[in-house]
C-alpha cells in the first residue's frame, strides 16, 4: 500500500481532526454502497480504510513514523550499521565492538533474532542448539500464537433503532461492512464485541475482535431520561383557552391527546408505556406559541385584559 499520508492526502503534520475529516470525507466519495460498479473504488476505498487504521491509532501512527512498520502495519526487518566495520578494538569480529560504538557478532545476532520474535539470545549456540530459546521452537511459536489487536469504533444509533434492536451497519477494518444487531434494551455507550472481526492475525493466531460502542444520536424531538422520554408539543393560544385535540409523536405510533379548556402549561403531561422499550414513558411539555410577526385584534385584546380582568401568575 503507499503511504497512509498519501492516501489521505494530508501532511505528516495533521492534526486528529485532520485525519477523520480527511478519512471520512474519502470514505463517503469510495464507499461500495455508493460505487457497486466499479471494481477501482472498493479498491480505493479499503486503501483508506487501512490507512485510517493506521493513522488514527497513535501507537501505530508513532511506529509508522519512526520506522517500525510500514505502510501496512506490518513490522520492519531491524537494519544494522555497518559503518564501523573493522573499527573493533579489543575483539577479533570483523565488526566494530560496543566500546566502539558498533555491534559484535553476538550483538547483531541477538538484534536478528528478536526482530524473528525469537527468545533471549545467549549466543549462536543458544539460538540454534535446540534449546528452550530456540526460535523456531517453543517461545517463538508462542509469540505467533499471540491474538492481533482489537478494533474499536462507535456505532452512532437513532432513538428508534434502539427500541426496535433493529441491526446497523458497522464500518470494520479492510473496508468490510457488517450488520450487527443491537442487543435488546441497550444503553448508551454499552460496548458490543464482535469476536474475530478485529485485525486479522499474520502469524496464524488468533484474530482480533470489534469492540463496537453503542452511540445514540441526538433527537430531534425527545430527550432521554433513563428510559423516559421528554418531548416539547407547540400549542395555540386559543387550544390552551378552549381545549383541543392534539396529535403527539411517539417512537411509534402517534397518539392523540385531549386537552382540557384552560390546560395547565406548567405541569407536564405523561403518556404511560411510551418510552423506551415499553418501559418508560414520555412526558409531554405544552409550550404556547403566538402568532408570528404580532396581531393587532389580539394586542388590544390582551391590553383589554390588562386593565379590566388583570391576574397574577408570579409569586
Amino acid at each position: 500500500m503507499r503511504d497512509p499520508y498519501s492516501v489521505l492526502g494530508i501532511a505528516k503534520t495533521a492534526s486528529e481532526k485532520e485525519i477523520k475529516s480527511a478519512y471520512r470525507k474519502l470514505a463517503k466519495t469510495y464507499h461500495p454502497d455508493k460505487t457497486k460498479d466499479d471494481p477501482k473504488a472498493k479498491n480505493k476505498f479499503n486503501e483508506v480504510a487501512s490507512a485510517y487504521q493506521i493513522l488514527s491509532d497513535k501507537e501505530k501512527k508513532g511506529q509508522f513514523d519512526r520506522g517500525e512498520i510500514d505502510a501496512e502495519g506490518n513490522p520492519k526487518h531491524p537494519s544494522f550499521d555497518f559503518s564501523q566495520r573493522g573499527a573493533g578494538r579489543g575483539r577479533a569480529s570483523g565488526f566494530g565492538g560496543a566500546a566502539a560504538g558498533g555491534f559484535s557478532t553476538e550483538d547483531i545476532l541477538k538484534e536478528f533474532m528478536s526482530g524473528m520474535g525469537g527468545a533471549q539470545a545467549g549466543g549462536a549456540g543458544a539460538q540454534f542448539g535446540g534449546g528452550q530459546a530456540n526460535p523456531f521452537g517453543g517461545a517463538g511459536r508462542s509469540q505467533t500464537r499471540a491474538k492481533a489487536r482489537d478494533f474499536e469504533a462507535n456505532a452512532h444509533v437513532s432513538l428508534e433503532e434502539v427500541n426496535e434492536g433493529a441491526s446497523v451497519s458497522v464500518l470494520l477494518p479492510g473496508g468490510k461492512s457488517l450488520a450487527v444487531k443491537l442487543p435488546k434494551k441497550v444503553k448508551d455507550n454499552q460496548q458490543i464485541r464482535l469476536k474475530g472481526q478485529g485485525e486479522k492475525n499474520a502469524y496464524g493466531g488468533p484474530d482480533g475482535d470489534a469492540i463496537i460502542t453503542v452511540k445514540y444520536k441526538k433527537h430531534k424531538r425527545f430527550k432521554v431520561d433513563g428510559n423516559d422520554l421528554r418531548e416539547d408539543v407547540p400549542i395555540t393560544l386559543y387550544e390552551a383557552v378552549l381545549g383541543a385535540k392534539v396529535v403527539v409523536p411517539t417512537l411509534g405510533k402517534s397518539v392523540e391527546l385531549n386537552l382540557p379548556p384552560g390546560i395547565d402549561t406548567l405541569k407536564s403531561l405523561r403518556l404511560k408505556g411510551k418510552g423506551l422499550f415499553g418501559e418508560g414513558d414520555i412526558y409531554v411539555n405544552l409550550r404556547i406559541v403566538l402568532p408570528k410577526d404580532g396581531d393587532p385584534d389580539l394586542e388590544s385584546l390582551m391590553r383589554f385584559w390588562q386593565k379590566q380582568k388583570p391576574y397574577e401568575v408570579r409569586d
